[in-house]
């Protein structure tokens, strides 16, 4: 058993209400799906006091917004753009297209098709989150999509000029200022201005989660997000300095944002958490990070690594960075992240911007069962079959047969029998004798 030198407190005594969010988020999308425009208009306007003549930007107004853009920040989007470009690409370049001939004549293929149409959540809020930008308007350009429509909310009234930046730069095809529920509303069911997506990708808030949900099944979703979540697997060679600061890193994306350590060493263990109730105070986003930590942060002292990969496992975090003497390890003793960060010269925060690997990742366990974002969330893996040799086909109907009537399916079975008949000669059990092909 670990010992626990800092534990979350109870639930019950932080978790949102869930039930009023889903009852909220549920009001507003069946607003939208009742009225439309007029609905994704009034409630911009209730939430981020915000209805221009049009919530989509023009090209012309796009340039301008641009144009203000300092040049450093134009040079580092493109920097971090190409980072996840070339990482995107080579995870398209590892899907092949193929087709086998399994018997002779029977041939079955398999296609990477793209997404017709995809939405992009970029969320504003607090935070202009130009990286969203990059992972999710990107990553679906590499695999081919045709129409990305891409949605990011006013900041306090203002035109986040950087993350349109970034929106237009990463090759979205429409760019509306429009937030929340109501964005996401709007892209999923379509309205008289905004034509409707396939799928949803990209973070938010706990709204915006709950609102991808509700719409999952009309309308595909990347992931069912909750809080971001980093936990750090040090032994003694860490730097107790650095996972102090790696803890907060996260810590600061909101106050339910878990941050746990795992550690070999209870000396360490001590120090980080000395390390964090030094800088915490100072902090400039101490009123996210600070209750994070106090009600979320946890601190755990184990044996050894196997011990501490195997405790790691059972959180299936959405981050998890190594900081041991021999990080790669963990690459084949955990099965369970998000994205793993391996040593001190990586941490949760490049991947988070400028690394180039895909920053929407699973939360709440549900590294379980399922990677992140990737390119190949935008491709339908799809098959198809082709029977050119008239005994392959003779052969698959007589098998057809006998298995559907195993299960009870005569209809299923009969499709099969009449390929068996016409090119085989075998008898229909259910129409005579034999098959002679006279309707052909």
């Amino acid at each position: 058993m670990p010992v626990v030198l800092k534990k979350p407190i109870p639930a019950d005594g932080v978790r949102q209400d869930r039930a009023d969010v889903s009852e909220r988020v549920s009001s507003i999308l069946e607003d939208i799906r009742s009225h439309g425009d007029a609905a994704v208009r009034a409630w911009s306007e209730t939430f981020d006091k915000w209805s221009p003549d049009s919530f989509r930007l023009s090209p012309e107004r796009i340039e301008e917004i641009i144009a203000g853009v300092p040049t450093q920040v134009i040079e580092d989007i493109e920097f971090v753009q190409h980072q996840v470009r070339t990482f995107a690409q080579h995870q398209r370049d590892s899907l092949t297209d193929f087709e086998v001939e399994t018997l002779p004549g029977v041939h079955l293929g398999q296609k990477h098709i793209p997404i017709n149409r995809v939405g992009a959540y970029v969320p504003g809020g607090r935070y202009p989150l130009t990286a969203s930008a990059h992972m999710t308007i990107v990553t679906a350009k590499v695999a081919g999509v045709p129409s990305v429509a891409a949605c990011t909310p006013p900041i306090r009234g203002e035109i986040p000029a950087a993350t349109v930046a970034a929106m237009h730069l990463a090759g979205a095809d429409e760019i509306y200022l429009l937030g929340g529920v109501q964005a996401i509303g709007a892209l999923a069911r379509g309205t008289e201005t905004i034509d409707r997506v396939d799928l949803l990708a990209g973070p938010g808030n706990a709204y915006v989660a709950e609102a991808k949900r509700q719409l999952f099944g009309e309308v595909g979703i990347d992931l069912f997000a909750g809080p971001t979540e980093i936990l750090v697997i040090a032994d003694e060679f860490a730097d107790p300095f650095v996972v102090a600061v790696d803890l907060l890193s996260q810590a600061e994306h909101g106050p339910d944002s878990p941050a746990v350590l795992i550690t070999t060493s209870e000396e360490l263990g001590r120090k980080v958490m000395a390390h964090i109730d030094a800088l915490l105070p100072d902090m400039p986003t101490k009123d996210f990070a600070e209750p994070a930590w106090r009600d979320h942060g946890e601190v755990l002292v184990v044996d050894s690594l196997d011990d501490a990969y195997r405790l790691a496992d059972t959180y299936a975090s959405e981050h998890v960075e190594v900081l041991t003497r021999t990080p790669r390890e963990a690459l084949e003793k955990m099965t369970n992240y998000g994205g793993l960060f391996l040593g001190e010269g990586t941490c949760v925060s490049y991947g988070d911007k400028v690394i180039g690997t895909n920053h929407v990742l699973p939360t709440r366990g549900s590294a379980r069962y399922t990677g992140g974002l990737w390119v190949g969330k935008y491709l339908k893996t799809v098959t198809y079959s082709e029977v050119v040799n008239t005994a392959s086909s003779a052969q698959l109907g007589e098998v057809c047969g006998r298995a559907s009537r195993v299960e009870l399916f005569e209809g299923h079975a009969r499709s099969g029998d009449v390929r068996a008949a016409k090119y085989a000669g075998a008898a229909l059990p259910w129409a005579g004798p034999v098959y002679t092909g006279a309707d052909a």
